[in-house]
């Protein structure tokens, strides 16, 4: 375990943390980024989406992380995304942000471009570092084209401007999404990034995109908003992103002066952020827990872990060695909005609630990573109806509703 020096030993789920920008959370529970999928079709935040953080503010959560902002409507993670590209829908993005952070929680909103895993629109070609696809099926269907140097710029402006909106709409600031095998991952990991130029190469050179856009970002938002990434600690991918330059990639992150680092890994090829795919070496509870360690003996930058954390023996613990300074949890929101305030009560616990169905067959590993997200995807619209704890359907129902519920969106949105 890490040093003392790290971290107080005293700190617990319920301690507040105050972040290098002066935002204060006030307990260490997190609601990390899933993606709702609940935009108008004009990108905007809609009313359900409003009502889904309006309940989650009120269930505890010292910090709500939205899921995929897109910067660039011209490539989404999914239909049905929020755009922010301009202030034409500034007034609901204002009201999201009011409903997330009514009762305390402190409201950041994660902003993203999919690069070369775009879903759409569907008759533009996906972009990404190099000319290279996916593995994942269904996303090696369309061939990306490789960013140019006059893309590039614009992207970095892209994020930034993005960013200004969501603070000025009420946001406290913003997560820049670099993992996953999203745009920013995809410029850090040699399997997507072939480039022969400044942005390819060395893993000086594969990082400089992110560390322009976090500079980018900060000079937009300004020294008293949050500004956060999510880093992969590895893809889990043959010739990947690897542990160790990953490290190196958090301490430059800590360098360029980032409040928060969330910690996760995989991507779509190797989906380790659902649990799908794990750490071989993994003996504890939370998937990405042992890098977490490995790092904060190296830094003091406020470290949040997401991924497998299911018991609040185990949260307290890991607060109060230091190894990290915030737990995130994701899919325990999609069933209970209350979990944080349960938590903290010491009334219930992440482990305790429903899970999504799983496919127990051969070769199942990428359905079963759909699934995850579509099951809890149905609960999100469950709790926007004013459901406090929800279950969704079987495997079957919700593969079946899933598909028509994307093909539907796909025709509206794109």
């Amino acid at each position: 375990m890490p040093p003392k020096k790290h971290a107080p030993r005293t700190a617990t789920a319920a301690s507040s943390l105050t972040l290098p920008c002066g935002v204060t959370l006030p307990n260490r529970i997190a609601k990390a980024a899933m993606s709702e999928q609940l935009a108008a079709i004009d990108g905007s935040p809609s009313q359900k989406l409003t009502r889904l953080y309006s309940a989650w503010g009120r269930g505890g959560a010292g910090l709500l992380i939205t899921g995929n902002v897109m910067i660039d409507r011209r490539a989404y993670v999914e239909p049905r995304n929020v755009t922010l590209e301009d202030d034409r829908h500034l007034e609901a993005v204002g009201n999201w942000a009011r409903a997330g952070s009514r009762e305390g929680s402190v409201m950041v909103m994660q902003i993203n471009h999919p690069g070369r895993v775009a879903v759409g629109p569907l008759h533009r070609r996906p972009v990404g570092p190099s000319a290279l696809r996916p593995q994942a099926l269904g996303f090696n269907l369309r061939k990306p084209r490789e960013l140019s140097l006059g893309d590039i710029a614009f992207l970095r402006r892209r994020y930034a401007r993005t960013a200004e909106l969501a603070v000025a709409a009420g946001f406290s600031g913003v997560q820049v999404h670099a993992a996953h095998g999203y745009l920013l991952s995809q410029f850090l990991s040699p399997v997507a990034n072939e480039r022969a130029d400044s942005y390819g190469g060395s893993p000086e050179n594969r990082r400089r995109l992110l560390l322009e856009v976090i500079a980018d970002v900060r000079a937009a938002v300004g020294p008293e908003a949050v500004v956060s990434v999510k880093l992969n600690s590895a893809d889990f991918q043959h010739g990947g992103l690897g542990e160790d330059e990953s490290l190196d990639v958090a301490l430059a992150l800590e360098e360029a002066g980032i409040d928060l680092l969330e910690i996760s890994g995989g991507n779509y090829e190797a989906p380790a952020m659902t649990g799908v795919v794990q750490d071989s070496t993994r003996a504890r509870e939370a998937y990405f827990l042992r890098y977490a360690e490995t790092l904060r003996a190296r830094t003091t930058m406020p470290l949040m872990l997401t991924g497998g954390v299911r018991t609040r023996d185990f949260i307290n613990d890991v607060l109060a060695q230091g190894a990290v300074d915030v737990i995130g949890l994701g899919r325990p929101f999609a069933v209970r909005p209350t979990i944080a305030a349960d938590l903290l009560a010491g009334t219930s616990e992440p482990q305790a609630l429903p899970r999504a169905p799983h496919i127990a067959l051969p070769g199942a590993t990428p359905i079963n990573s759909y699934l995850q997200l579509a099951w809890h995807a149905a609960n999100f619209r469950r709790i926007a109806a004013g459901k406090t704890q929800v279950r969704g359907p079987g495997a079957i129902r919700t593969l079946i509703t899933a598909g028509s519920t994307v093909t539907a969106r796909a025709l509206t949105q794109f």
